[in-house]
């Protein structure tokens, strides 16, 4: 058995998401993390009331975050898929940097419930999500 790469970097030869969105963040610990991303107008449509991030990236940040707090808490022979993923959102997310914090509110023997938080530069929150995941290990 190999020992597990640093989160973010299980295929460091191709695309991976924190790469390709260009997220930051501390190593994820103890069932937490906290992701960073700058969300560019590149990420966003217009409406009248100014540009809005598209809520697809929103809910991939939030889901980053709830996987990151959930590997925080896997032995090197584990992997997980996620089951449920449900996103509530509370405001229109802007351009800025937008930073989610993600946890494992519980774990079973063969699951993790998640949840996460993604707030704007102002430090209001945005969007909230919770997650299930589906815990597998190496055959």
């Amino acid at each position: 058995m190999s020992e597990r790469r640093p989160w973010g970097e299980e295929r460091p030869e191709g695309p991976h998401v924190w790469r390709t969105l260009g997220y930051r963040g501390e190593p994820p610990a103890d069932g937490r993390s906290t992701i960073e991303w700058d969300a560019s107008e590149d990420y966003s449509f217009p409406v009248d009331s100014g540009l809005i991030i598209h809520g697809g990236l929103v809910t991939t940040l939030l889901d980053t975050a709830m996987g990151a707090a959930c590997w925080s808490l896997l032995e090197a022979d584990e992997t997980f898929l996620t089951a449920d993923l449900r996103v509530e959102f509370f405001r229109p997310a802007r351009p800025g940097v937008m930073r989610a914090e993600g946890r494992v509110v519980h774990r079973t023997k063969r699951i993790f419930f998640c949840g996460a938080e993604a707030f704007d530069t102002e430090g209001n929150v945005v969007a909230a999500a919770r997650c299930t995941q589906i815990l597998r290990t190496a055959r």
